[in-house]
């Protein structure tokens, strides 16, 4: 797939008092920010054309946008995000997302989603069963994405905060994930990379455009997607970590 748009928001002044399970201190709001503007940069870089919104300082979590929807070519769904505190962030995002999709829906209250446990892959969805995503969003979810064609698949996920966090795509039919994804059935079929225990958080590798982004400092991993034969930028994002979130967390890319 070839992404040519990117939507992405300013992270607020207020990011530090967003959710977190991490233990790795209060994330530095101008470092934050550096690292924000070299992720966007990237994605200028790889032939994007990024609409970067506007900071809220109301949602400190906003600006891991990943969370609020779901595009594919055809639609696009608005999430119910599982934490109380995001809900709000869907009524910015939406008509950002209108722009570029005739097709949107919004899913309902009963129903809890965050993008950042819907990996997609060319016609097949993989959706984690979360802390942050039940059964009633993945089922809405199925019901739009297989008038469309899509295949959707449930994980159970007992460690990360998404299924992102642990498994992702990076091209050539191959997935990146940590040692307890490799038997699961639904990945049966693809090649696995798999991470060393002290480097799962580089699971969260973006491939956009036959180019991985993967998080600097984590060699193990980018010795092993280096045999992958794509060109590879590392990226710090030591501040994203402190607030459990990586670099597909920062944009929705279609």
């Amino acid at each position: 797939m070839h992404y040519g748009h990117a939507i992405a928001r300013i992270p607020a002044i207020t990011c530090a008092q967003g959710l977190t399970t991490s233990n790795l201190g209060s994330p530095d709001f101008a470092l934050t920010l550096q690292q924000f503007d070299a992720y966007i940069h990237t994605l200028l870089s790889l032939g994007l054309t990024v609409t970067t919104l506007p900071d809220q300082s109301a949602f400190p979590d906003s600006h891991f946008v990943e969370d609020t929807a779901v595009i594919t070519p055809e639609f696009a769904l608005i999430t119910h995000p599982g934490a109380t505190s995001r809900r709000g962030e869907i009524h910015s995002i939406a008509p950002a997302i209108a722009r570029h999709r005739v097709v949107m829906e919004f899913m309902s209250e009963r129903a809890h989603m965050d993008g950042g446990d819907v990996l997609m892959v060319d016609k097949q969805f993989f959706v984690g069963l979360t802390s942050r995503t039940n059964e009633a969003g993945i089922a809405e979810l199925a019901t739009l994405a297989e008038s469309y064609g899509y295949t959707v698949h449930a994980i159970e996920v007992s460690e990360g905060l998404h299924l992102k966090s642990i498994v992702n795509y990076v091209g050539k039919n191959t997935l990146i994930m940590n040692e307890e994804g490799v038997n699961h059935p639904a990945f049966k079929g693809f090649n696995h990379i798999v991470l060393a225990k002290e480097e799962e958080y580089a699971g969260n590798t973006l491939w956009i455009n036959d180019t991985l982004i993967t998080p600097k400092g984590y060699p193990d991993t980018y010795q092993k997607i280096e045999k992958l034969g794509l060109p590879i930028i590392s990226l710090d994002t030591s501040e994203f970590r402190k607030m459990d979130g990586g670099l597909t967390c920062l944009s929705l890319r279609f």
